[in-house]
């Protein structure tokens, strides 16, 4: 069991090192003019995601063991509210990611749909999930 929470802790932080840098690349990929720094962006953030998606996917498929392991859908887990929203959470890191492909795609195409200034606060909506799951599975509020 505890090889397993190491392994889903392990791949989280894989995850979300990739979901706090793709946008930060977005910003840069944003501000860029020159072609070969374009190219690049385009490479780097294709290259990124794909390590991200694959963090991602251990992390859900180690936290799925997880649940398995502590009895699955029977487990008392069920019953709490924290569970609850910690799945909420990840559930929409899960449709963030997904943002990320689809602005890759724009940007890669050469597209630009939104500010400087967007991509900014873009970039820090990962951090305020790390928060609470972290809040959700430690303390445990409710």
């Amino acid at each position: 069991m505890l090889w397993i929470k190491a392994f889903h802790i392990i791949f989280m932080v894989t995850w979300f090192a990739g979901l706090f840098y793709l946008p930060r690349l977005f910003i840069y990929h944003h501000n860029a003019s020159d072609e070969i720094s374009l190219e690049r962006f385009v490479v780097m953030e294709r290259r990124l995601f794909a390590i991200t998606t694959i963090g991602g996917a251990l992390t859900v498929v180690f936290g799925l063991l997880l649940i398995w392991r502590l009895g699955g859908l029977d487990a008392a887990l069920w019953g709490f509210g924290w569970w609850h929203v910690k799945l909420l959470l990840v559930a929409s890191l899960i449709g963030y990611q997904l943002w990320c492909k689809r602005l890759m795609g724009q940007l890669a195409q050469g597209n630009s749909p939104h500010s400087d200034t967007w991509y900014r606060w873009f970039n820090e909506v990962p951090a305020v999930m790390l928060i609470g799951v972290v809040v959700m599975v430690v303390v445990r509020p409710f």
